[in-house]
């Protein structure tokens, strides 16, 4: 399940395709027909809703590739943008562009990206472009829109770039999808992905820096997913060691799950969440190492926010097993507040 807040007070909602028909039908008689769709080809139900905050009303929407384990972001305009999926949608790529009627809806792209994009990140660059790194199986990433000097008679690999660092961090549960990525003050992009991270100039698909590996081995994406954020940035934090003028930059990660847990949760054993977080200085910092502190319980499968107050909220996932399958139990039902300002390692 996806949603994503818009800019006018309104919450797009949407999920796979596959799994049968939804309890809310399309209007006017509207049906989509899929003939390469696993479960229900004809489906005259909607798969995706526009919830309004302020009235407390929905509408329907259409959809007609399989959003499971899209990637998503939203353009400066206020456009989503999601990308892949499965199966008819791993290839699409999909735009809600907000109105203040009724009369918007998805607009879909079949085919429009080089790789198959499942278990993707996606995230934002100044110049508007959406980057979309890796994917199952997919070691490399793309841009939406194509880099303008991409025409449409070039070949799929010439839209598409290879990333090695994928490749090295997969892991035999494969650890390494949906990578944490955080665009950096200084114009690259960090990449976070399973235990490992980089600095990466995507202008010139090279890696800038690699850092330490995180302290205890364990993985932290999917399915042994834990979160990150880009902690607030403080510009009187300029300049310092290695930093050359620009303001420093500092990352989170926390939760995660037990190396082999994904495994063992197949076969119904279920390995207690990580409770570590690691904060690591990538910009700033000639020679960075992460700092590791300890949350007041496990958690995998959570969603980290910054608040406007600076502080961090940790929210959702669970205490043991992992992501994906129905393989999380004991539910975290509590949230935690984390304040990163605070100097003394461990009352944060």
């Amino acid at each position: 399940m996806h949603m994503q807040l818009l800019h006018n007070n309104k919450v797009i909602i949407f999920d796979r395709t596959d799994f049968g028909p939804s309890n809310l039908s399309l209007p006017g008689g509207r049906c989509r027909y899929d003939p390469v769709d696993t479960v229900l080809q004809n489906d005259c139900t909607a798969h995706s809703v526009l919830y309004d905050i302020g009235t407390n009303q929905y509408r329907p929407l259409t959809i007609q590739t399989d959003t499971w384990c899209s990637s998503g972001a939203v353009l400066p305009n206020g456009t989503l943008v999601q990308t892949g999926g499965f199966n008819d949608g791993d290839h699409v790529v999909r735009t809600f562009s907000p109105c203040s009627d009724d009369s918007c809806d998805w607009t879909e792209f079949p085919s429009y990206l080089s790789g198959r994009r499942w278990y993707a990140t996606n995230q934002i660059l100044p110049d508007g472009r959406v980057i979309i790194v890796g994917g199952r199986r997919q070691f490399s990433y793309e841009f939406y829109p194509r880099n303008p000097q991409a025409s449409s008679s070039s070949s799929s690999n010439s839209l598409s770039f290879d990333l090695r660092f994928l490749f090295d961090t997969r892991d035999y549960d494969e650890n390494n999808l949906y990578p944490f990525l955080h665009l950096l003050p200084d114009g690259n992009l960090f990449i976070f992905a399973n235990t490992r991270s980089i600095v990466f100039d995507y202008k010139q698909n090279r890696v800038i820096k690699e850092f330490p590996q995180i302290v205890g081995g364990d993985p932290r994406n999917y399915p042994s997913s834990g979160s990150s954020v880009l902690l607030p940035l403080d510009e009187n934090t300029s300049g310092g060691d290695g930093g050359g003028g620009v303001v420093e930059a500092e990352v989170m990660v926390c939760g995660g799950a037990p190396r082999w847990s994904y495994g063992q949760a197949v076969n119904k054993v279920f390995q207690r969440a990580l409770s570590t977080c690691g904060r690591l200085v990538v910009v700033g910092h000639a020679n960075p190492s992460w700092v590791m502190e300890d949350m007041p319980l496990p958690r995998v499968m959570g969603d980290m926010l910054i608040l406007p107050t600076g502080d961090v909220i940790i929210i959702n996932g669970a205490e043991s097993g992992t992501s994906g399958w129905e393989l999380g139990r004991d539910p975290a039902t509590r949230p935690i507040i984390y304040h990163p300002s605070s100097e003394v390692v461990g009352q944060q």
